[in-house]
């Protein structure tokens, strides 16, 4: 997560996985307010005196990686199951619906992917859905904007592992026109729905920052700026294996011509 540059408290292993479902884990990156007291704590343990004394005046912002679950499970939420509908949110209504309005203001997220799959659905009634992978042409991870929330779960004792769970959602926003040139045009006739990019590292500083609560500028602001990320993806047709969830490897990445 060097592209990020996210300190991680939990030195987290993070397992390739090359076909992630809703509900699973996925790495997340975000800002939080550290406390005058945790950061100085730190920065002793690690023997940086002039840090710890700097941290001991004033609380720090610091980036972290996590892992979270993929479906935004918030605090009211009865039961983990909550979270197989919640794992997109809706940018058009995020700043409105209950499941998103609370963590939208003050809990945004980055979820990086180095691409991700979509379905083609046939022209007529008949046929199969088509897989494509969709990934950045130069290579570099895709900056997802999301949203996380930590919830409690009734069903694991007070203090055990596992109580709280952290959870997230993507944002989406209608896709480009399908009459549109280049990969833009094809974005729009794969899907009606995109994933929200964040257009570069000043919009990812701008969408992690805890202190801004003023949420609707900020969703505008990625909403007009996808396209242009978006243009610089490309996509090509893979094989019918990533439909299993149990198939997990780099060749699912791989074009459906070279498999053959």
């Amino acid at each position: 997560m060097d592209d990020f540059d996210a300190w991680d408290p939990e030195e987290t292993l993070l397992r390739p996985n090359y076909n992630v479902a809703p509900t699973t884990d996925v790495p997340i990156v975000l800002e939080r307010l550290v406390p005058a007291g945790e950061e100085a704590a730190e920065a002793a343990e690690a023997a940086e005196a002039a840090e710890a004394a700097e941290a001991a005046e004033a609380g720090q912002i610091r980036r972290e990686l996590h892992v979270a679950r993929w479906g935004l499970l918030p605090i009211w939420a009865k039961e983990a199951s909550f979270s197989s509908r919640t794992f997109n949110a809706r940018s058009e209504t995020v700043l409105e619906k209950p499941s998103f309005r609370s963590a939208v203001k003050s809990k945004r997220c980055v979820v990086p992917v180095d691409g991700y799959y979509e379905w083609l659905s046939p022209n007529g009634p008949k046929g199969a859905k088509t897989p494509f992978f969709v990934h950045r042409e130069d290579g570099a991870p895709i900056a997802f904007a999301g949203l996380y929330e930590w919830w409690k779960d009734p069903t694991v004792a007070e203090g055990e592992a596992g109580q709280w769970v952290l959870s997230c959602s993507i944002l989406t926003m209608a896709s480009p026109s399908p009459e549109e040139g280049g990969v833009l045009g094809e974005l729009g006739r794969l899907h009606d729905r995109l994933p929200i990019p964040l257009a570069g590292p000043d919009a990812v500083d701008s969408w992690l920052n805890p202190a801004d609560k003023d949420a609707g500028p900020l969703v505008e602001r990625v909403r007009s700026e996808a396209y242009q990320a978006a243009s610089g993806w490309t996509m090509h047709q893979v094989g019918s294996a990533v439909g299993n969830v149990r198939n997990n490897g780099p060749e699912l990445m791989e074009p459906v011509d070279a498999l053959f």
